[in-house]
């Protein structure tokens, strides 16, 4: 017969086996966000802006590869709200992705929670809500995703970590703004650039008004051969403005660009175009006699958006006095020939490990045959059916009242058609709901042709695509000779420039309904953007399934149980899953305790 010992042992081993399975996965991450309306003057002018748990911008979410996270959403505003992860590729699970063809909009006074795994990801992204125009109001947010130990950073662990929001701004209300571009009126020049929500400093009396809060970035110089180096994580979150990002006197080292490390590369400017992210190393190496100058400003412009710069600080703390005189000079401001050379010379670090230890390199994707071609032509904002819309060859996506994916989940026929054409169709324009049907790990290419008179950046949900080329006039053929297949850079948001094309590779290996979209605001709001269809002909236990917390809209509003999901907070904690296996270790062994001593007294 065993002893009493014995048996709570095996009993406590038993208890600790469930838990360890339970808790012993890849770790949890929880935030609980309120999304509502604050006051704030970042140009002076006190205006609504949108906020997260009163903060503008929102609070970084950070994560680590494979981790899971949680974020439940109250949604405060005074209209439905959708939040999406641009760049985070939701591993067969589109269902999270946070735009209208995935799931129904959180009504106001509602919250919902998303729930997503960043699968095999490194990086650096950000969060938007995607409905609405209400990006112009702020809602945005860095999202990091940090390299587990196993697998080392290919630089030095910096020392610092700064996140940068780069937007365009305008006093008006975001629903002043989509009005504007309902009516065909141009946005204008912006009111300003704001730096991490803040307006610009003073550099220049005459253009920047007092009064205004600014941005200061505080950092240790170190020491001779010791001089500290810090991360920029440097996000252009705004509506329509290509923007220009340097530091006085500073190199950045681009290192990362939407979850792939690039070649290392010295830069004394690097163009940010809308969407874009961007990690570069900037080493303290001044000597500090002053301030120095952040400054993020539009780029192709003229004189007359001079008002229209962000200027932040750079304060060492041994600095001797504040920044003063010209901001660092720009060249080639309305050139696209030298933005466009920046862009060809960033490339793959494909000797890197990054979410997984193997190089990146070893995808080779200039080996992979291609199964489907898309030359994709925008045009600018035009009259359809009396109304201003913009188009993807020839179509103007038309959102319709129950999304893609849950018409897809329930086989509701006719919400969707799968006939996008792969190019420009020669027939009037017009407005409809029509897919790319894409192939199940198909490698597609894409080429998208600007014949918009401004930069238009384009980006995929899902996915991180190879850019193999750009270049100015009409993609033809021939073009694919000037293609790189060895080390261009993966990354889920490219530039298109005025009158130009840019070519891209994707694997189709996850599927879901993906957004392929626009990211300047005014183009997507009227209608750039297209979804593509990705479907598993085998049934895959491994793609996640309609959630429980489902909400329903449009034809499938019947199955919406009324306010399900009102007030209905997680109540999560910030620990992770591996912080909660030590705190049941530690209630075993109180229980253990507990037994013997117990089991004492009974002897």
């Amino acid at each position: 017969m065993p002893s009493p010992s014995s048996f709570i042992t095996t009993l406590l081993l038993c208890c600790f086996l469930q838990l360890y399975l339970a808790f012993a996965g890849d770790p949890f991450v929880f935030y609980d966000w309120t999304v509502s309306y604050i006051g704030a003057s970042p140009l002076g002018v006190k205006q609504k802006v949108i906020g997260i748990n009163g903060q503008f911008p929102g609070p970084i979410l950070n994560a680590t590869t494979n981790w899971n996270v949680v974020v439940n959403v109250k949604n405060d505003l005074d209209e439905p709200l959708l939040l999406t992860w641009n760049g985070v590729q939701h591993r067969k699970n589109s269902w999270q992705d946070g735009v209208s063809g995935t799931s129904c909009p959180i009504p106001a006074g509602w919250n919902w929670t998303y729930q997503f795994q960043v699968k095999d990801q490194i990086g650096s992204f950000f969060y938007f809500p995607s409905l609405n125009f209400q990006k112009a109001a702020g809602g945005y947010g860095g999202v990091i995703i940090n390299n587990r130990e196993v697998i080392p950073l290919p630089f030095g662990f910096p020392d610092g970590d700064i996140t940068i929001l780069l937007s365009d701004w305008y006093t008006r209300s975001h629903k002043d703004l989509r009005k504007d571009v309902e009516n065909g009126v141009d946005l204008g020049v912006p009111d300003g650039v704001l730096i991490n929500g803040f307006g610009p400093y003073r550099y220049d009396d005459t253009l920047v008004p007092g009064g205004i809060s600014y941005q200061i970035i505080n950092v240790e110089p170190g020491k001779d051969l010791g001089r500290k180096t810090y991360r920029f994580r440097v996000h252009n979150v705004g509506i329509s403005t290509s923007l220009n990002f340097r530091i006085q006197n500073h190199n950045l080292l681009l290192v990362e660009t939407e979850g792939s490390y690039t070649v290392q590369q010295n830069y004394e400017n690097m163009d940010i175009h809308v969407g874009q992210s961007y990690s570069f190393l900037v080493t303290m190496d001044q000597n500090a006699t002053t301030d120095y100058y952040i400054v993020a400003s539009p780029r192709f412009v003229n004189t007359s958006w001079d008002r229209a710069t962000g200027v932040a600080i750079l304060h060492y703390s041994n600095s001797q006095g504040p920044a003063s005189g010209p901001l660092p000079a720009l060249m080639g401001q309305d050139d696209p020939s030298f933005s466009m050379n920046q862009a060809r010379s960033i490339r793959w670090n494909v000797s890197a490990g990054a979410a997984r230890p193997n190089p990146q390199g070893s995808f080779r994707y200039g080996d992979i045959t291609v199964t489907d071609v898309y030359v994709i032509l925008n045009r600018p904002p035009e009259l359809i059916n009396g109304k201003w819309r913009t188009t993807l060859n020839g179509i103007s996506y038309l959102p319709p009242s129950t999304p893609l994916k849950l018409a897809q989940q329930f086989k509701v026929l006719g919400v969707y058609k799968l006939d996008f054409p792969n190019k420009f169709m020669n027939r009037p324009p017009k407005v409809d709901t029509s897919l790319i049907n894409g192939t199940f790990k198909g490698f597609m290419e894409i080429i998208f042709q600007n014949n918009d008179t401004t930069v238009q950046t384009y980006h995929m949900d899902g996915y991180a695509f190879f850019v193999v080329g750009m270049d100015f006039g009409v993609w033809t053929e021939n073009s694919r000779s000037t293609y790189n297949k060895w080390d261009g850079v993966a990354r889920s948001t490219t530039q298109v420039f005025p009158g130009a094309w840019t070519a891209i590779l994707v694997s189709l290996d996850n599927a879901g309904i993906w957004n392929l979209r626009a990211e300047n605001l005014n183009s997507w709001y009227l209608g750039q953007e297209v979804y593509i269809q990705v479907v598993n002909p085998e049934v895959d236990y491994t793609e996640s399934s309609l959630p429980q917390n489902a909400i329903y809209c449009g034809l499938l509003s019947s199955l919406q149980k009324e306010q399900s999901h009102k007030f209905d907070f997680s109540m999560g904690s910030p620990f992770c899953s591996n912080s909660r296996v030590m705190l049941a270790l530690l209630l075993l062994v109180l229980i253990e305790s507990f037994f013997f001593s117990m089991w004492s007294v009974v002897l």
